[in-house]
């Protein structure tokens, strides 16, 4: 499983809504997102695809679009997880099978079912 299915799980996304949220954003299928949402997610597109042409333009829609708090995390994050996944990737890392940050299930859990 990957870090950002593990992510939205913890978020409380049960597994049909990680995966229709992980199918939109492969496929770049942003329309239903906060504006916020969707600046977020073309810088981090850019910077993972081609960060030498992050510019000032896109620098100061992505501020004006979310803070420029919010801005310096987006682009803090997006590098990071592009710096963790070059190192997994140099040393073969495998991804985890399950999410690893899921809580087991309780007794009360399956008396819901």
């Amino acid at each position: 499983m990957g870090h950002a299915e593990m992510l939205l799980a913890v978020a409380g996304l049960d597994e049909s809504g990680v995966q229709d949220i992980t199918r939109r954003l492969a496929a770049q299928d942003w329309a239903s997102f906060p504006p916020m949402e969707r600046a977020a997610f073309r810088a981090g597109w850019q910077l993972s695809r081609e960060p030498h042409l992050f510019d000032d333009a896109q620098r100061t829609a992505l501020a004006a679009a979310c803070g420029p708090e919010r801005a310096v995390d987006v682009i803090w994050y997006t590098a990071w997880g592009n710096y963790m996944m070059l190192v997994a990737d140099a040393l073969r890392l495998p991804l985890e099978r399950e999410n690893a940050f899921r809580r087991p299930p309780t007794s009360t859990d399956s008396a819901r079912r």
